[in-house]
């Protein structure tokens, strides 16, 4: 799935850093100037919800978007982190493709 969601991300003109787990996105978020995470949230070795508690702490400006396809998952993540879009499974590309965009025009509202 990660694939496909980069290669739409990709495709509509945003860079993508693609990893296969929270602790090797970790290292990345410390040293990359990254705008937007998008996550799942179960996840092994760490949560999405894990991680974006780190990337709050190592890169404070980046958004939270997760992808989840469990609805208790969803209301944990909300509580958690209730600054972050929350996307369910299943969705199509182009569903995930249009969040993006529209958190990327909220952001730039915000800014002027």
């Amino acid at each position: 799935m990660r694939t496909y969601l980069a290669r739409a991300l990709t495709n509509a003109g945003y860079q993508v850093s693609a990893v296969d787990c929270g602790t090797a996105a970790l290292p990345l978020l410390k040293t990359g100037d990254y705008d937007l995470l998008v996550s799942d949230i179960v996840m092994p070795e760490m949560d999405g919800i894990e991680l974006a508690q780190h990337c709050a702490e190592v890169s404070p400006r980046t958004k939270v978007m997760f992808i989840t396809g469990f609805a208790a998952v969803s209301l944990r993540a909300s509580r958690e982190q209730p600054a972050a879009k929350v996307l369910s499974k299943p969705f199509h590309l182009r569903d995930l493709v249009l969040e993006v965009e529209r958190l990327f025009d909220e952001m730039r509202e915000a800014r002027v």
